[in-house]
């Protein structure tokens, strides 16, 4: 797999999979009918940000993340990111991939640290992923996401210094 930076042709390929975990509602905080300009202008981020696609060698998009200052100002020297694994590349190592590729963008870029604002506490695949490498839960927002199935749980907020 290689993993490199998104360009707008990667968006039809992309958004598939992006619609389909939104619109689970079981992962992201973002609106589940999110239409795809709204979702592209979302995901595919202008500088200082950037996105990154994993691609099969036969061009299959298995993943994508984008990562960001996590606050303006005198708060820009902490990254946020954000990923999504398609949910046929799962199990593969794709989120791991992502994860590490973007750790390494961000310590580059001069981040000092990351941190997630919002994972959810059920999605256990993403927080265990997180915490091997090496984030730990600093903070626990009680019954801030509504989950489809499960109701309203915990939004977790995640941290690791680079």
């Amino acid at each position: 797999m290689e993993i490199r930076a998104a360009t707008r042709d990667d968006w039809p390929l992309i958004w598939p999979f992006l619609r389909r975990i939104v619109a689970a509602g079981e992962t992201y905080t973002w609106p589940r009918d999110v239409d795809g300009e709204r979702a592209r202008t979302m995901w595919l981020v202008p500088p200082p940000g950037r996105t990154v696609v994993a691609v099969d060698p036969d061009g299959t998009v298995l993943g994508s993340a984008k990562l960001v200052p996590n606050q303006l100002g005198p708060g820009d020297h902490v990254a946020n990111a954000s990923f999504m694994v398609a949910p046929a590349a799962g199990g593969r190592g794709v989120g791991r991939a992502l994860g590490e590729h973007v750790l390494a963008l961000a310590r580059a870029d001069g981040y000092r640290a990351m941190q997630f604002n919002a994972v959810v506490a059920t999605n256990t695949r993403a927080v265990a992923l997180w915490r091997s490498l090496g984030f730990e839960v600093v903070g626990r927002v009680p019954e801030a996401f509504r989950h489809p199935v499960q109701g309203f749980v915990d939004l977790l907020v995640m941290h690791r210094r680079l």
